[in-house]
């Protein structure tokens, strides 16, 4: 009987057979879910609902784009949102006494 031998490309073998069983099809079929709800929520309003004419008029929104562009810009110094994340502040240490 002959003595099994070790093959190194086992293991990459085992790798790619478990992917194009597993992972693929399950990638796949996640995104197959998510377009189906996406449809089924969003397109089809399957919980109720319609769809707002400020969204669907196109008129509508050229008109508030024109507004928007019209409005004067007008702007002050840059405001720091959050300063501590920007650690441009001073520690001062206790006076010793």
């Amino acid at each position: 009987m002959p003595t099994p031998t070790y093959d190194p490309q086992l293991p990459a073998q085992c790798a790619l057979n478990m992917a194009v069983q597993y992972i693929i099809p399950a990638i796949v079929g996640s995104f197959a879910l998510a377009w189906a709800c996406d449809h089924y929520i969003a397109d089809r309003k399957i919980f109720g609902g319609t769809t707002p004419g400020t969204v669907s008029n196109k008129e509508w929104w050229e008109e508030t784009d024109k507004k928007f562009q019209a409005w004067p810009r007008t702007a002050g110094p840059p405001v720091v949102m959050n300063p501590i994340s920007r650690q441009n502040f001073i520690v001062k240490s206790r006076p010793e006494s």
